[in-house]
């Protein structure tokens, strides 16, 4: 399958080269963020890239399971499940809620 992003596998790299991206995982519910790199090595990786977990998308923390684990999150209309396992794949850049709804991309 040929994609048209290129992904940085290496971790650290990731870190050095975005400074002020989390994990997906560590946002609370409420947040906004805009995803940064994927780790697509896995099958599990490629899955969350189909589903639209893609760089520049932009997402918010619905809400988070009573044990903490999985968390819901919204993005492109759609909200999907993940638990943190799947959602530590995922590097984000979390966005300022005071400018407005950051989802509002018109």
């Amino acid at each position: 399958m040929k994609s048209d992003f290129i992904f940085d596998y290496d971790r650290l790299a990731v870190n050095a080269t975005l400074p002020s991206s989390i994990s997906l995982a560590r946002l609370a519910p409420g947040q906004c963020a805009e995803v940064r790199a994927v780790d697509g090595s896995s099958p599990i990786g490629r899955r969350l890239l189909e589903l639209g977990f893609r760089p520049g998308t932009r997402l918010r923390v619905i809400r988070r399971a009573p044990l903490g684990d999985p968390t819901t999150y919204e993005l492109r209309g759609s909200r999907f499940c993940l638990r943190r396992a799947e959602a530590d794949r995922i590097s984000v850049a979390p966005l300022d809620a005071a400018a407005g709804d950051p989802l509002d991309l018109a």
